[in-house]
Protein backbone atom coordinates (compact mmCIF):
# COMPACT_ATOMS: atom_id res chain seq x y z
CA UNK A 1 0.00 0.00 0.00
CA UNK A 2 2.81 2.42 0.62
CA UNK A 3 4.35 1.77 -2.84
CA UNK A 4 0.78 3.03 -4.80
CA UNK A 5 1.15 5.95 -2.67
CA UNK A 6 4.33 6.69 -3.04
CA UNK A 7 3.67 6.33 -6.69
CA UNK A 8 0.50 8.18 -6.88
CA UNK A 9 2.90 11.58 -5.92
CA UNK A 10 4.98 11.30 -8.81
CA UNK A 11 3.27 12.52 -11.76
CA UNK A 12 5.47 12.97 -14.69
CA UNK A 13 4.46 13.32 -18.73
CA UNK A 14 6.42 12.36 -21.93
CA UNK A 15 4.67 13.44 -25.02
CA UNK A 16 7.24 12.20 -28.05
CA UNK A 17 6.18 13.65 -31.37
CA UNK A 18 2.18 14.52 -30.77
CA UNK A 19 1.93 10.78 -31.37
CA UNK A 20 2.51 9.31 -28.34
CA UNK A 21 2.20 10.20 -24.27
CA UNK A 22 3.06 7.83 -21.47
CA UNK A 23 1.71 9.46 -18.17
CA UNK A 24 3.05 8.69 -14.62
CA UNK A 25 1.13 9.09 -11.41
CA UNK A 26 -2.37 7.88 -12.61
CA UNK A 27 -4.75 6.73 -10.16
CA UNK A 28 -8.06 6.74 -12.24
CA UNK A 29 -9.52 6.56 -15.93
CA UNK A 30 -12.52 8.83 -15.48
CA UNK A 31 -13.66 9.09 -19.14
CA UNK A 32 -11.77 8.37 -22.50
CA UNK A 33 -13.06 8.01 -26.16
CA UNK A 34 -11.29 8.64 -29.87
CA UNK A 35 -11.05 12.12 -29.81
CA UNK A 36 -10.63 12.53 -25.26
CA UNK A 37 -8.94 10.91 -22.75
CA UNK A 38 -9.20 11.83 -18.82
CA UNK A 39 -7.59 10.82 -15.96
CA UNK A 40 -7.06 11.40 -12.69
CA UNK A 41 -4.02 12.25 -11.72
CA UNK A 42 -1.78 13.12 -8.10
CA UNK A 43 -1.88 16.93 -9.75
CA UNK A 44 -5.54 16.80 -10.85
CA UNK A 45 -7.81 15.58 -13.68
CA UNK A 46 -5.68 15.57 -17.13
CA UNK A 47 -7.42 15.81 -20.13
CA UNK A 48 -6.09 14.87 -23.50
CA UNK A 49 -7.73 16.02 -26.49
CA UNK A 50 -6.98 14.66 -30.07
CA UNK A 51 -8.16 12.10 -33.06
CA UNK A 52 -7.81 8.47 -33.21
CA UNK A 53 -6.80 8.39 -29.54
CA UNK A 54 -6.07 4.95 -28.07
CA UNK A 55 -4.77 3.66 -24.51
CA UNK A 56 -1.85 1.21 -25.53
CA UNK A 57 -1.32 0.46 -21.86
CA UNK A 58 -2.94 0.86 -18.45
CA UNK A 59 -1.46 -0.27 -15.09
CA UNK A 60 -3.41 1.11 -12.23
CA UNK A 61 -1.03 -0.22 -9.94
CA UNK A 62 1.94 1.53 -10.80
CA UNK A 63 0.00 4.33 -11.94
CA UNK A 64 0.97 4.41 -15.61
CA UNK A 65 -0.93 5.03 -19.10
CA UNK A 66 0.17 5.42 -22.90
CA UNK A 67 -1.75 6.71 -25.24
CA UNK A 68 -1.16 6.44 -28.86
CA UNK A 69 -2.90 8.86 -31.05
CA UNK A 70 -2.85 12.57 -32.74
CA UNK A 71 -2.71 14.42 -29.69
CA UNK A 72 -3.70 18.17 -29.65
CA UNK A 73 -3.85 19.16 -26.39
CA UNK A 74 -3.18 18.50 -22.69
CA UNK A 75 -5.29 20.49 -19.78
CA UNK A 76 -5.87 20.37 -15.93
CA UNK A 77 -8.45 20.43 -14.02
CA UNK A 78 -9.95 19.99 -10.26
CA UNK A 79 -12.21 16.73 -9.93
CA UNK A 80 -15.24 16.74 -10.67
CA UNK A 81 -17.87 16.01 -8.03
CA UNK A 82 -19.31 12.35 -8.76
CA UNK A 83 -15.95 10.95 -8.84
CA UNK A 84 -14.57 8.77 -11.81
CA UNK A 85 -16.44 6.89 -14.71
CA UNK A 86 -15.32 3.33 -12.70
CA UNK A 87 -16.51 4.93 -9.36
CA UNK A 88 -20.14 6.05 -11.11
CA UNK A 89 -20.67 3.22 -12.66
CA UNK A 90 -20.04 0.55 -9.95
CA UNK A 91 -19.92 2.76 -7.05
Amino acid sequence: MEEKARVGKNHNIILTGREKLSVSGVADVMNFDETEITLQTSQGALHISGSDLHVEKLDLELGEVSVTGLISALDYSEVAPGGSLWSRIFG
